[in-house]
């Protein structure tokens, strides 16, 4: 399925498309629609759409401006422009841009599904080429590709002096003249041994690479994807960076079993200092190896945590594996336990006693790491008999092991969660206050946190688990039914009241989100 958002200053327009292609029966859903170019940047940035549906002419960002931001920091999305102007200037912009088709207005319904057919047409295919793996494999071992990423290998290693980097740069077309720089080390990781999973994802985040000409992107190893991203100011340089790392979670995790951990190092002011940022990033990288899931760390973030955690120091093995580890891990760290106590019931105590107190120090360092106190937080487990009482036998002795790693785990959930718990709260109820306001947006919110769009972004879906526009999107809904079980104003009413611009749309959207339509939803709950 291709997810497909609208963008139209005409609301006659956004209905008409809206209502008029059956979304259930055909390949297509719909991501969410925008009534100008400046509102639609921000919700595209955090929806992620497969297809754009444009039009040409809207207030604050027009069209082509909308098309060619998207495409830097999106580059994997397909563009429809929408256009009343038959001009041969339109046209060549749009195609420099790399727009997919282009539509006059008027047109009818099976005009526009034709054209979205034809990008989906296109996506099968770019789908179908990234599996051809001996393509694949001829394109990473071509002499240019191991060449250049020498060059960038030795640079980031910190192989090479000044004049050898200005050098090397005229060689290859390389600008190393801004104020700053961050890299960004991003770590391909398969749930499984398919080799040709990891080449698929390489071969997207080149892709990604290509579309990019001011970003220097490259492998160093068979799954580390390595980013050198500059500019000259460094609020605008880091959003930068979330954006390209986001790009970079958002492909990857579209490959089945497959996620990516991307690590943004700190700000360095000269190109000699690129390797301090790459060893600052393969660093938090390091430490996450237990990590399952996709995201972005920023090392920057970390530096300014106060609860320590990640922090970059040599850790017990224990430690490192339960600061990343799930509650689902929990049983093969006590299955690996079962294995050194191999059924030895006469040495069991023994044995279990010294594999005991190791789980008992590596919960105190960790709790000491995120600011805390064991002999505060679980003084029974310092105590002599805890320990004899958990080793009488294999039973209580994995029931007790289990009982504290779980425990330590939630501990450590609410530690983390509170580093952002400010942010995070600050914002929902900014956005508690503001719903009501069409003005209400990712961008506006995060201005309100002090955070840039695209950091915020990042870490609003981490920590919350949800993007920011589906938590809108919610927060919004839970309002309008309140309202409709309430009052006696009409849906259309409603809509404005609870920050729809569109009474049609919240129609559509209110049915997406419940199953049932405005009017449905009030008789089922009043009859």
């Amino acid at each position: 399925m291709c997810s497909v958002f609208l963008v139209d200053d005409e609301h006659i327009v956004l209905d008409g498309i809206r209502n008029k292609i059956d979304w259930d029966n055909s390949d297509f859903t719909f991501a969410g629609e925008a009534t100008d170019g400046d509102l639609a940047y921000n919700m595209v940035q955090d929806v992620k759409p497969d297809i754009l549906i444009t039009d040409i002419k809207m207030p604050f960002m027009d069209g082509l401006e909308l098309s060619r931001r998207l495409k830097r920091i999106q580059p994997w999305i397909k563009i429809i422009i929408l256009s009343g102007h038959d001009e041969f200037d339109y046209a060549k912009e749009a195609i420099s841009i790399g727009v997919e088709d282009y539509i006059l207005k008027p047109f009818t319904s099976e005009e526009l599904l034709k054209s979205l057919n034809k990008v989906k047409d296109s996506l099968d295919k770019e789908k179908k080429h990234s599996l051809d793996y001996t393509r694949l494999k001829e394109e990473f071992e071509s002499n240019s590709i191991l060449i250049k990423n020498k060059f960038f290998t030795d640079l980031i290693l910190g192989n090479l002096d000044e004049k050898d980097i200005t050098e090397k740069a005229q060689e290859f077309n390389v600008d190393f003249n801004a104020d700053f720089y961050k890299v960004i080390v991003s770590e391909i990781r398969a749930n499984h041994d398919e080799k040709s999973v990891i080449q698929i994802a390489k071969s997207k985040l080149l892709s990604l690479c290509n579309s990019r000409g001011d970003i220097i992107s490259f492998f160093n190893g068979p799954n580390c994807f390595v980013s050198i991203i500059s500019g000259n100011k460094k609020n605008e340089l880091e959003d930068d960076c979330f954006a390209y790392a986001d790009a970079i979670v958002h492909i990857v995790s579209q490959i089945s079993d497959t996620s990516v951990i991307a690590s943004i190092g700190k700000t360095v002011e000269q190109q000699s200092q690129i390797t301090i940022s790459y060893f600052n990033a393969e660093q938090v990288l390091n430490q996450t190896r237990f990590w399952n899931k996709s995201r972005i760390v920023s090392t920057d973030d970390i530096e300014k945590s106060s609860d320590g955690f990640l922090s970059l120091h040599e850790n017990d093995p224990l430690v490192d594996r339960i600061r990343y580890a799930n509650h689902s891990e929990i049983e093969n760290i006590i299955n690996q336990y079962l294995e050194l106590l191999k059924d030895d019931n006469e040495q069991f105590p023994v044995i279990a006693s010294y594999l005991f107190v190791d789980v008992i120090m590596a919960v105190s360092k960790l709790v000491e790491d995120l600011g805390g106190d064991i002999k505060d937080l679980m003084p029974e487990v310092l105590s002599h008999d805890y320990v004899v009482n958990t080793v009488q036998n294999q039973e209580i002795f994995v029931k007790q092991v289990r009982k504290l790693l779980n425990s330590i785990l939630s501990y450590r959930d609410n530690q983390i969660s509170g580093k952002y718990g400010d942010v995070i709260l600050k914002a929902k109820s900014f956005i508690c206050k503001n719903y009501a306001s069409q003005d209400t947006c990712l961008r506006v919110v995060a201005d309100y946190v002090h955070f840039s769009p695209n950091h915020f972004s990042t870490i609003f879906s981490q920590e919350c688990g949800i993007t920011f526009i589906e938590y809108l999107t919610n927060v919004r809904i839970d309002a309008a039914k309140k309202m409709l079980l309430e009052t006696d104003n009409k849906s259309s009413d409603i809509a404005y009241d609870c920050g729809f611009s569109d009474p049609h749309y919240f129609s559509f959207i209110f049915k997406k989100n419940t199953g049932m339509s405005p009017r449905e939803y009030k008789n089922s709950q009043t009859h």
